[in-house]
């Protein structure tokens, strides 16, 4: 009651928010309150939806809260900033769901997961409609991107009629059949295929030794989609949710430089640079990548689009090896791209990373005819949020005795939004370079 009476006499324009959080609270017996530390307070007030450990003093709450539990979060005051879910062994201790002011404006989530799910999950597909996805050329997107659509730990890829559910967060297991609810109600979807990330969710404090992924319906093992008007066999089991739909709009950019280009696609997987560069008019295009299952993809995605065999081919080799024996040659391209995996998972391999990053671009830029371009890319949000790409591209330069120059440097497809108070989900860089 003295929180409340506080609360009520309080100045500030959330105030009625504290009040509607507390009655919340008042009828709902058990919900913990985590308090931050002095100083922490305004990093979450201004969006950061990751609460770190260390930036918690104290928690309240008999008996403590468990991990998936709706926590309050409040300042050294008590006074609530909003409210998460709680993880009693991550370093996110909580994913902060909904602000003060959210829960003024809504109070019908407030402290409601399920109903703040289906609130997020249908906002994200009003979005995507806004984006024009789906649409009459392309059925390939993502419509929830984690933090970027303010879920975060959850990522949900369309493939068609089938949704790939990525989980990474211990909540997004406990809420796991709210989730599929909630795209299942949606007539497009008829198919969903469940994907825990195995080794993320260990980290959540999840016993997943007996974990398999799982689907809400029997489904088929693969898909076919279309991109940009090019169709895609799509592997429910292949790698991440089974497509790279974020180089959705740099492999449509790319069709439009290859008109005429003999062109080379290091680390292909199933084609997508390729394709777009034959259906962009380029004479020759080669594809290369080390799995022999994405190169048996890949020839069959040629097929499927009706393409010339003989014009567009996929050789199973290691990146570096060809290179160089390509480098040993002289054997050049008008066009290379270099897609490698990623190479910089965490921050404390980032150094290591940089030394592969420089050395297979610096081949790359050997093997790109004088005058050529090079896309480039790293899908390692440690070396992205580093800023270091761009060094390294100038050090790999360096080390192959060419100059270079950047045309475009752009990221992620827009169904792939980014929470700019969490630069953390920031983890794809595409750049395009003239090599001279």
């Amino acid at each position: 009651m003295q929180l409340s009476a506080r609360l009520i006499k309080s100045p500030s324009p959330f105030s009625h928010c504290y009040a509607s959080l507390h009655e919340v609270t008042s009828n709902r017996k058990g919900v913990a309150k985590v308090v931050l530390k002095k100083g922490k307070t305004q990093l979450f007030r201004d969006g950061s939806p990751m609460v770190y450990s260390g930036a918690v003093d104290r928690i309240i709450g008999r008996p403590p809260p468990k991990t998936g539990d709706v926590v309050l979060v409040a300042d050294g005051t008590e006074k609530p900033i909003g409210w998460g879910l709680y993880n009693s062994v991550s370093m996110f201790c909580v994913r902060l769901m909904q602000m003060e002011d959210e829960a003024a404006s809504d109070p019908s989530c407030a402290l409601n997961m399920e109903k703040l799910l289906e609130k997020r999950i249908t906002a994200a597909i009003e979005l995507r409609r806004r984006l024009d996805l789906p649409s009459v050329c392309t059925n390939a997107y993502r419509l929830v991107n984690s933090e970027g659509d303010r879920l975060s730990g959850l990522i949900i890829d369309i493939f068609g009629n089938t949704a790939v559910i990525a989980s990474s967060a211990a909540w997004v297991e406990k809420y796991k059949s709210e989730v599929e609810f909630n795209v299942s109600i949606h007539k497009a979807i008829t198919q969903i295929k469940w994907r825990p990330s195995i080794d993320i969710l260990k980290e959540e404090g999840l016993d997943v030794a007996d974990a398999r992924e799982s689907n809400s319906s029997p489904y088929s093992e693969s898909v076919k989609v279309m991109e940009n008007g090019i169709y895609y066999k799509v592997l429910l089991d292949g790698q991440k949710t089974g497509f790279y739909a974020d180089q959705r709009e740099n492999r449509q950019f790319l069709s439009t430089l290859s008109k005429g280009q003999r062109v080379l696609d290091i680390c292909c997987y199933s084609g997508g640079f390729a394709l777009n560069a034959a259906r962009g008019g380029a004479t020759n295009v080669i594809g290369i990548d080390s799995s022999l299952s994405a190169i048996e993809l890949a020839r069959e995605n040629v097929l499927l689009n009706n393409l010339d065999p003989e014009k567009v081919s996929f050789l199973r080799d290691d990146a570096t090896e060809f290179m160089k024996g390509a480098a040993s040659k002289q054997e050049t391209w008008d066009l290379v791209i270099l897609d490698p995996p990623k190479l910089a998972p965490r921050k404390k391999v980032l150094q290591n990373a940089s030394g592969m990053y420089r050395n297979l671009n610096s081949l790359a830029m050997q093997i790109t005819k004088p005058g050529g371009l090079l896309m480039t890319c790293s899908c390692s949000g440690a070396m992205t949020q580093s800023g270091m790409f761009l060094r390294i591209l100038q050090g790999a330069a360096a080390k192959a005795r060419k100059r270079i120059t950047v045309l475009r440097h752009s990221g992620a497809a827009c169904d792939h939004p980014i929470d700019p108070s969490y630069p953390e989900g920031t983890y794809l860089t595409n750049i395009l370079l003239r090599v001279l």
